[in-house]
């Protein structure tokens, strides 16, 4: 965690910002308060939190008040057992439940607590939130690893591990929900100015766990249900070295943010970095797989994008980058009936490739489009090679579906965000379902 102070500016800001938030202290400003801007109100909350908590009050966010504060961004503390100590207690205490902290802590007997042992403890949030995914935010490679620690630590039925590392080296994330035997596949963020699908995709991980620990639905399907016949998987951030890029979390004094500024001089029509949707390295990663390489290479060379930079470049190769890599493998390692890749914009899904139409992927694409309000459509004959589902298809001959969220340029603003969950919540519930019925 970088030193904050006022007067900085960025996505470690925002995320300073909303655990102000959810610890209780008001922020002016746009967006719910959260707008990347260390003002005199951040300033002003960040003296009243470090006041309440026993700080140096001197508004500089440093190794201990971060320490304070990563609890509200991760939605858990570890609490250490006290004599006397119920979950009735702890619970009252933390603002939430003792329901939720026995779902957070299934070895320990809410009868029976051991003193000294150090248990989860999920938080209640003051702005009223009841999920650690947040919608209306910049996402960074950080935010998301915090997010997703402390959505794993409520729910640790999930599962989260790495299949893979980015160019840059960051992990990967997957999370795994369900125990089923039909295993699918939902990807996010293979284009950075993209991003605004990665918290799409968490949120709705994030809700599934919450409906199978506490009862309920999600897209029109019990959550337990679908734990016993799916077994889904979320890549929710592909390309997180690009996303850090559009979001602005490298420093622009940085070796990363002037190697990708060099690159961008290739096309100097392409706004930097709010038109970047390439990896670190200049290759668009949802043309760098082996499904009709060559094709795109021509198509797309014939464009002009024949060197490295913000986007539309195919690479030197098919899977010559780690990411796609990474997401290759791992769809080699398994079994997946049926995948979704999130994009934006366009409200549409992408259904096909070529000649193969997989058993059921038409009709499976109608209900799709019937759940979500989005169009089924072919892919364009210039974008219609060397992407994820182009080679899903042809590779396993199974259903994989692009969706194109949002109306707009990207980047799409956050404001879009509940109106592109709320069509894609029911998309993905019964994508699952379909793919069990195969």
């Amino acid at each position: 965690m970088i030193l904050l102070r006022r007067g900085d500016k960025g996505p470690q800001v925002e995320m300073l910002q909303l655990a102000l938030l959810r610890a209780g202290y008001n922020i002016k400003g746009r967006n719910k308060g959260i707008d990347g801007v260390f003002g005199e109100s951040t300033y002003l909350a960040v003296r009243e939190f470090q006041r309440d908590n026993g700080l140096t009050v001197d508004g500089v966010v440093g190794a201990a008040t971060w320490k304070k504060l990563l609890p509200y961004i991760t939605g858990f503390l570890r609490y250490r057992i006290e004599s006397g100590d119920t979950f009735y207690k702890i619970s009252r205490r933390y603002g939430t439940s003792s329901q939720a902290i026995s779902v957070a802590n299934p070895n320990i007997s809410p009868n029976n607590l051991p003193i000294g042992a150090i248990i989860n403890v999920p938080l209640g949030f003051y702005n009223g939130e009841n999920t650690v995914t947040y919608g209306e935010i910049s996402y960074t490679w950080e935010l998301l690893s915090l997010f997703t620690e402390g959505i794993v630590a409520r729910y640790p039925f999930l599962s989260r591990f790495n299949i893979g590392r980015s160019e840059l080296g960051r992990g990967l994330y997957c999370i795994s929900f369900g125990q089923g035997n039909t295993e699918v596949m939902y990807n996010a963020s293979h284009h950075a100015n993209e991003w605004i699908t990665t918290p799409v995709v968490l949120k709705y991980i994030e809700k599934l766990a919450k409906a199978y620990a506490f009862g309920g639905e999600v897209g029109g399907y019990s959550g337990r249900t679908l734990f016993e016949l799916c077994k889904i998987y979320i890549v929710p951030m592909v390309n997180p070295d690009g996303v850090d890029l559009v979001n602005g979390y490298f420093d622009k004094d940085s070796d990363i943010y002037k190697s990708a500024k060099k690159l961008s001089e290739n096309y100097p029509n392409i706004q930097f970095p709010t038109g970047w949707k390439a990896n670190i390295k200049g290759v668009d990663l949802n043309l760098n797989y082996p499904a009709g390489w060559e094709q795109a290479r021509e198509i797309k060379f014939a464009q002009g994008y024949n060197l490295p930079g913000p986007r539309d470049y195919v690479g030197p190769f098919a899977f010559s980058e780690a990411e796609s890599i990474a997401l290759g493998n791992f769809t080699r390692r398994n079994a997946f009936k049926l995948t979704l890749s999130y994009h934006t914009q366009g409200n549409v899904i992408f259904w096909k490739y070529l000649d193969y139409e997989p058993e059921g992927s038409l009709e499976i694409g109608r209900k799709l489009s019937e759940a979500s309000g989005y169009s089924l459509e072919l892919t364009p004959t210039e974008s219609g090679y060397a992407g994820y589902k182009d080679w899903f298809i042809q590779e396993n001959n199974r259903p994989g579906y692009t969706i194109e969220c949002g109306i707009g340029i990207n980047p799409l603003s956050v404001a879009q965000f509940d109106t592109i969950y709320r069509a894609n919540e029911p998309l993905m519930s019964l994508a699952a379902v379909e793919a069990a019925n195969l």
